[in-house]
């Protein structure tokens, strides 16, 4: 069966199972639609259309999973601009503009694009959303509609609002406020209520039901009409027919004038972020773990935004919060938003008239609430921890969002994040040199199978897309090691990522290890923190990372103790032939027993002088033996060690063990106290187990796999190794023949 067809058929035999998740889905989707509508002065059904036609055609033709599209929060404040800026007609001109500009980042696979913004930054840029869209629906939720200039104004009019509700000489007014105020502490305490059945039904939707309930209450029971101000009721909801009849005509008169063209441009970069961020987010909670088609689903939004705009729609892009309901209430492939779009359908066609008896203030609230969440104080405790820096990056997109526009803040937040990597390397020269060099090399090892990822230089916002092809061709049941000891430095965004990725491998089985930070300095405690290589280090500035901790965790479990800090004592390296062209740095992560007569330990050495000179790191085991053993090296034959033969350097051959002979180059000074030291069940040991370089000096053997830091199971594999090597030879060194 072809690809094509198998998605068709898993895309309608999951449609049953679907369809509860649809239907909660669309019971959140259908306020909300009609709030971010009118939040952005647009007509209200404008904002259901978004949600009908980005399902029906998302779910179709996108590339994600379990992603929900309709409106977006981040659109409101653009929205709202071209709307002024352009009318109405003029607006939905240059939404389906923007839906081409969509489709054309799809085909140019710039869907790569999420990866070069700040994690900061995007979090400055979303909580000034929050901020807009609190400050411009707080007034409306308390009864009090103000027309101010600048976003700023209506968060400083916050007060005086507040203020103005005792005052109110109309009880309409009063009422709207009421209605306003008891929606926000439904969305406020919802979740803190416990009962079951009443989970069944999502806050916002409790709204719709309470405040239709209290409509027909007045209606029937106190035959009065709804004392909230009608001012203060949702007007202009057609009907199905009057829908399909009064499909607006998009006004292209525009096209020719700067303004039309920066609302096009602001409106594809926020959707084109909020969607590509969302999707991310979302395939971290897709239970299957699977990893969406960015270009695909960036071409279906861009459809599906192209023809939202003809029916007189808003722009369509992927919602991480109804997202994340789909999720939580069983939605497994594209077919939730295809039924969350149908019950939308049905709610508009057959419910239209009941619609109208929802107050405004009642569903601003639920903006005020979304707002809120979006630039909560917990969200500014969260960055502070990850670090000081992180802040400032934070505040200073926030602030020129909210003082000048959204474009202008993610650009501001994106130079101010640079600037810090600057101050914190003291210059750009490690990303002027660096910065076109290909910097992560990757390589499945033939032993194991697993997967080694190298990464050189530094690895920030700028180049993390280098990093990110390499890992989305690992799959996700395999063992990759990430080293990063040959970065210089390593930013939060990336950091953020790392954890992400070694979230998604554990539950697949997989298994995802960063090696090669132990060296990295940080300001912070927190796992996201940046971290600057600081050569010279003895102690790391901030808490150990991942691998430290768990290193300190298997100590007691092997009963060894463990010192992270660097040793200046390397005396027990001494008469090793290995180290006789080589200038030891530091070695650090030891492990050790209380003898110190077997030492697991990460080691840092130079080779070569001036323009050769070359750093390496790997993690050695050291084993001292009480007897006297002889001088030897002893490692897995490779074409340099035939090379070597051809050179006169003869391998020792052991008698009768030809295979042997084959497999492993020995050599030393002593051919016949080797050979009389080499026993059968020496022998045996190293051919059935994995190969190690070994030498030993004459009165202890140093073992290591490969130049580089070991990942903590490459490091229990060397400690089991290690314990049953010494015990061989033990052995041998004290029945030499």
């Amino acid at each position: 069966m072809s690809t094509k067809k198998n998605s068709i058929q898993s895309f309608f035999s999951a449609l049953p199972k679907n369809i509860f998740s649809g239907f909660v889905v669309s019971l959140i989707a259908l306020p909300l639609g009609l709030g971010l509508a009118m939040a952005s002065e647009a007509p209200p059904i404008s904002g259901i259309i978004a949600a009908v036609v980005g399902g029906l055609l998302v779910s179709i033709f996108g590339g994600s999973h379990v992603t929900i599209s309709g409106p977006g929060n981040g659109l409101v404040g653009v929205l709202l601009v071209a709307i002024t800026t352009l009318g109405i007609q003029g607006a939905y001109a240059a939404i389906i503009c923007s839906g081409v500009l969509l489709v054309l980042l799809g085909f140019l696979r710039m869907g790569k694009l999420a990866d070069f913004f700040p994690s900061s930054a995007i979090q400055g840029m979303l909580a000034a959303i929050g901020l807009i869209i609190l400050g411009k629906q707080f007034h409306i939720m308390l009864g009090n509609k103000l027309s101010l200039d600048g976003s700023v104004a209506y968060l400083l009019a916050i007060p005086e609002t507040i203020q103005g509700v005792f005052t109110y000489a109309d009880p309409g007014l009063t009422f709207a406020a009421v209605s306003g105020v008891l929606s926000l502490a439904i969305m406020v305490f919802y979740s803190k209520i416990r009962n079951q059945y009443l989970q069944l039904i999502p806050a916002p939707m409790w709204i719709v039901l309470l405040s239709i309930g209290f409509s027909y209450y007045c209606e029937v029971v106190l035959q009065q009409p709804n004392p909230i101000s009608a001012m203060y009721m949702i007007s202009g909801i057609p009907s199905a027919n009057q829908i399909v009849a009064e499909i607006p005509v998009p006004s292209f008169s525009g096209i020719g004038s700067l303004s039309f063209w920066t609302s096009v441009l602001a409106l594809t970069l926020i959707a084109s972020i909020e969607s590509l961020l969302s999707i991310k987010a979302v395939d971290k909670l897709d239970p299957q773990k699977r990893r969406s088609n960015v270009n695909r689903d960036l071409k279906a939004l861009g459809l599906a935004t192209v023809g939202s705009g003809f029916l007189g729609g808003l722009n369509v892009v992927t919602v991480i919060a109804r997202s994340s309901v789909n999720v939580n209430n069983g939605g497994s492939n594209r077919s939730a938003n295809f039924m969350h779009a149908l019950f939308l359908v049905i709610f508009i066609v057959l419910f239209s008239a009941q619609l109208t008896r929802i107050p405004l203030p009642a569903l601003m609230a639920i903006l005020v609430y979304t707002g809120y969440k979006l630039a909560s104080p917990a969200l500014v405790r969260k960055i502070f921890s990850v670090g000081k820096e992180q802040l400032l990056i934070f505040f200073t997109t926030l602030l020129a969002t909210l003082f000048i526009d959204l474009i202008t803040g993610i650009i501001a937040g994106l130079i101010i994040t640079f600037m810090i990597h600057v101050l914190v390397n003291k210059g750009a020269s490690v990303f002027i040199r660096n910065f076109l060099k290909p910097n992560v090399l990757m390589f499945q090892e033939k032993e194991s199978g697993n997967y080694y990822v190298s990464v050189k230089h530094f690895c920030s916002f700028l180049n993390f897309y280098k990093l990110k092809q390499k890992l989305e061709d690992v799959p996700e049941d395999k063992d990759v090691v990430i080293d990063f000891s040959m970065c210089q430095f390593v930013d939060h965004t990336v950091m953020e990522n790392i954890s992400g990725y070694q979230d998604v491998f554990a539950r697949r089985g997989g298994n995802f290890e960063v090696i090669g930070l132990d060296l990295h300095g940080t300001d912070s405690k927190h796992p996201f923190a940046l971290r600057k290589l600081i050569p010279g280090l003895t102690k790391r500035s901030g808490a150990l990372t991942k691998r430290q901790l768990t290193l300190q965790e298997i100590s007691k479990d092997f009963n060894l103790q463990y010192q992270a800090e660097k040793s200046e004592d390397v005396r027990f390296l001494d008469g090793f032939k290995y180290f006789s062209t080589k200038k030891i740095e530091r070695i650090y992560n030891r492990l050790f027993n209380t003898e110190n007569t077997f030492k697991l330990f990460d080691i840092n050495y130079s080779e070569g002088e001036f323009i050769a000179k070359e750093d390496v790191r790997t993690t050695m085991l050291h084993i001292k033996l009480n007897g006297v053993v002889p001088g030897f090296t002893l490692d897995q034959e490779g074409f340099l060690e035939k090379v070597s033969a051809f050179a006169g350097f003869k391998d020792i051959a052991i008698e009768n063990h030809s295979d042997f002979s084959k497999r492993f180059y020995l050599r030393g000074e002593d051919p016949v106290a080797i050979q009389a030291f080499f026993t059968d069940n020496l022998v045996l040991f190293f051919e059935s187990n994995p190969y190690y370089h070994i030498e030993s000096n004459g009165t202890s053997v140093l073992v290591y796999s490969k130049e580089r830091v070991a990942g903590v199971k490459e490091i229990k594999n060397l400690h089991d190794f290690g314990k049953r090597l010494q015990t061989e030879l033990l052995v041998c060194a004290q029945n030499p023949g």
